[in-house]
């Protein structure tokens, strides 16, 4: 699965169309890439750069933006309402898909080390991409903003991580940028029906994670308390990595309370959204529903969804696209305005729409596909999609038993077999197509030059990798297909009892899909010249049809059984 970060470069320009799309322009210059928000504030002189793709390719944009920056911003004459210090002021990094945090402090580190090496600008790694604890708050690295650099960056204390420890005029003009690692920070508004601001400040209050001012007797009223030093004590919030205002939007007519999730590993949209009920609740206030700026990772949509459903002793073994529609309406993410997963979820937004896929056609367009005189799609992909049809009806039957009238008690066994069955299904889809691709990594390896000795030598060994490949796709799709009659056999023996020809015929596909993909392990084996490799895969092929023929015998006469 392919890795995915983000990368939010706030620039010090909000003002100048012309410097901020050339600055935004770079991004899109690398392949792999996806520019997917400009946010420009006139009163803040600042545009946040939103941009998401493969770690390597996101961090040439981001180099590229910051280069970009530093050409067209002076900081010497830069001002604005947001703290500041450098022409690209921030560029932290996000994991987003199949990457830790560990990796992606690496490559936080690694672009900072080469801004400040070949752009001579000087930076601080901070949050978790920090050398040093006292520089893991932003707020400390950018202390005293642009107008304190010529000072601190020749200290001890301060000297930056990379790039020049002094104020030279190249300094002077593209300021000190920060490059951070943190995680996904989403902007996260609730809607109140109240038009007080004093009210939703003080929901606000009781959520972020600051707090409110402890004061001596009347809450409100009272004079503040404060600590040895003079600063204010606080009574701290109920969420933690939440930062939140009350406000009245003139637009839609309301309150609302704005959030900043700045870890939603630590606080989720869901439980931010939760909180803010209980508090508005308990105030004799309503929240009417909830608004999204900006974009979020299909992971908080989908544990969003579940956590809903979860409350209503719901399965959730069902459709990705389902699940986000109940985290939709249990948000009341439409309420302002139309929520389009496609252009909210950074997963969906990056997704190849140009590339056709098989899985994408109507029953009827695939099966005319197959029949063409083409040789792909074939016996691979088709008995990946028996599979996925076979876990299909298996996750059908656990999802008709979660509902089962009468048997409420047992919804959350059913789910986690639903769940089970889904992911079978996802993986065989999956394989459907990667059955048809590995076909095709065959045909252009035996298209590669035989001009030379040496094409030639790489055309063999081309060709030995594909057919490899082309071994091991339809091996996997035997597993998947094998390991999904668990969940076949586990609804005929204890599921709803009036869909037990279900989870029979389910079984019916799985072993189908068995059969198939071992055939299509078998031809491809001759060519190959790993004749160990061969043995090997065979023997645990024709062991595995074995078991899978096995298991489908007992479900069938359970099915036989319940049905008499």
């Amino acid at each position: 699965m392919k890795k995915l970060i983000e990368c939010v470069p706030n620039i010090s320009e909000g003002r100048d169309k012309n410097i901020i799309k050339q600055v935004t322009d770079v991004v899109e210059t690398v392949e792999g890439v996806r520019l997917i928000d400009v946010d420009p504030g006139k009163a803040t002189n600042r545009t946040v750069i939103t941009f998401v793709g493969t770690p390597d390719e996101v961090c040439e944009a981001a180099f590229r933006v910051v280069k970009k920056a530093a050409e067209l911003i002076d900081m010497s004459k830069h001002s604005g309402a947001h703290p500041r210090f450098g022409a690209t002021d921030v560029c932290p990094l996000v994991p987003v898909a199949n990457i830790t945090m560990e990796e992606t402090v690496e490559y936080a580190r690694k672009l900072a080390k080469r801004i400040g090496e070949e752009l001579g600008i000087p930076n601080y790694c901070y949050e978790f991409a920090a050398f040093k604890p006292e520089r893991r708050n932003l707020a400390s690295c950018r202390a005293g903003e642009y107008e304190a650099v010529k000072e601190r960056i020749v200290t001890e204390q301060w000297k930056p991580d990379f790039g020049p420890a002094e104020f030279t005029e190249k300094v002077k003009k593209s300021g000190v940028t920060a490059v951070g690692a943190r995680n996904f920070l989403v902007a996260y508004n609730v809607n109140l029906n109240t038009t007080s601001t004093r009210r939703a400040n003080s929901i606000a209050f009781d959520v972020r994670e600051r707090g409110r001012n402890k004061r001596e007797g009347h809450p409100i009223t009272g004079k503040i308390v404060k600590d040895e030093k003079g600063n204010p004590v606080m009574i701290p919030g109920m969420l933690k990595s939440v930062k939140a205002i009350g406000w009245f939007i003139e637009e839609y007519g309301v309150a609302q309370i704005s959030m900043n999730l700045t870890d939603i590993t630590v606080t989720s949209v869901h439980e931010a959204f939760d909180a803010v009920v209980k508090s508005a609740t308990s105030r004799g206030i309503r929240v009417t529903g909830s608004e999204l700026v900006g974009v979020i990772p299909l992971k908080a949509m989908l544990d969003a969804g579940k956590h809903y459903l979860k409350l209503q002793q719901r399965s959730i073994g069902i459709p990705d696209r389902e699940i986000i529609k109940i985290a939709v309406k249990s948000l009341g993410l439409d309420e302002l305005g139309p929520f389009d997963p496609d252009k909210k979820i950074i997963e969906y937004i990056l997704e190849d729409k140009s590339q056709k896929k098989l899985v994408d056609m109507t029953v009827e367009g695939f099966t005319y596909e197959t029949a063409s005189e083409s040789p792909a799609p074939g016996g691979g992909s088709i008995s990946a999609t028996m599979g996925a049809m076979g876990a299909a009806l298996g996750t059908m039957v656990a999802n008709l038993s979660s509902h089962k009238r009468g048997w409420d008690e047992r919804w959350e066994e059913f789910s986690d077999w639903a769940e089970k069955g889904k992911y079978y299904q996802e993986q065989l889809l999956k394989m459907v197509d990667e059955d048809t691709n590995a076909f095709n990594k065959i045909m252009d390896a035996f298209g590669l030059s035989k001009n030379s000795d040496e094409d030639i030598k790489v055309r063999n060994k081309a060709i030995q990798e594909a057919t490899r490949y082309a071994i091991e796709v339809p091996f996997k799709v035997m597993e998947l297909c094998y390991q999904s009659m668990e969940v076949a056999k586990a609804m005929a023996e204890f599921g709803n009892p009036n869909s037990v020809s279900d989870a029979g015929v389910g079984a019916i596909a799985a072993l189908a899909g068995v059969k198939g993909a071992y055939l299509n392990v078998k031809i491809n084996t001759a060519d190959l010249e790993d004749k160990e490799f061969v043995k090997d895969i065979v023997a645990k092929g024709k062991a595995l049809q074995e078991k899978a023929a096995g298991l489908q015998k007992d479900i069938l006469d359970i099915v036989d059984q319940k049905m008499k």
